[in-house]
């Protein structure tokens, strides 16, 4: 079967036109950046845990009637979406200090947030992704107070969600960044989490020891990164029990 027309590709996935109107087929590459791409490797069976992942992720998102851009998975590396009209924003949500907000509060990296702090910053690689204020977002057109006001209720669900499902198994959600798109239903218009959700745009510690289950493992040169990613995939279930890394899936012509 031949490759359909590639759409758009990024750091870690890449989008491809989909069988019907108004879809994409989402690809996740074996590729791990870090710091704005100045640091990359080729981590063999990250795309496949991340797909996965992403797919467990927006399942239940859905189920408890959080709309998502998921419509299934197809394969180990590629699932079916919906086209979104993506805003170009990040949603951070972070519930324990770490990362930039450590550097630029001096705030011990792990200290308890007194409730969980949304943030946004613009989408520009070229820009590192710069923090941005509600009044910059308004104010340049990129989202409106609606949308504004839509947006952080969506992503504190997602944290609800996300929260009590990680704790369940042992595991500490410090903080993630999500994406949100616009889709149209005639007249009306619907934000939905796009993107993915994974350890890529998460960080996961274990809750009793603290290790690093996501992608500062890469960042900090920390140990296998698809290992951190498999032990995530195994607490969940999505993972078989036994397993010990997730391998590039052999091709069959």
């Amino acid at each position: 079967m031949a490759r359909r027309k590639k759409i758009y590709e990024g750091k870690a996935k890449i989008l491809y036109e989909g069988p019907e109107p108004g879809t994409f087929v989402q690809y996740f590459k074996d590729d791990a950046t870090a710091y704005n791409a100045e640091k990359r490797d080729v981590i063999e069976g990250k795309g496949v845990l991340n797909n996965r992942l992403s797919e467990f992720f927006m399942t239940g998102l859905n189920h408890i009637g959080v709309p998502t851009h998921f419509l299934k998975r197809i394969n180990m590396r590629e699932q079916l979406i919906r086209s979104v009209e993506i805003i170009p924003l990040e949603v951070i949500v972070r519930n324990f200090a770490a990362g930039t907000i450590s550097k630029r509060l001096g705030l011990e990296e792990g200290t308890a947030l007194p409730r969980p702090i949304v943030e946004f910053c613009y989408k520009d690689d070229a820009l590192g992704d710069p923090l941005v204020s509600e009044e910059h977002i308004i104010a340049f057109g990129w989202a409106s107070q609606q949308d504004m006001d839509d947006m952080v209720a969506l992503a504190l669900r997602v944290n609800d969600y996300m929260s009590g499902l990680m704790y369940g198994v042992g595991i500490k959600l410090v903080d993630f960044k999500i994406e949100i798109g616009r889709v149209w239903e005639g007249d009306y218009q619907r934000l939905i989490i796009a993107d993915e959700i994974s350890p890529d745009s998460c960080r996961l510690w274990d809750i009793e020891t603290g290790q690093k289950l996501d992608k500062d493992v890469f960042r900090r040169d920390l140990g296998n990164l698809t290992d951190a990613y498999t032990e995530v995939a195994r607490r969940l279930g999505v993972m078989p029990a036994n397993a010990t890394h997730m391998p590039k899936p052999t091709l069959i012509n």
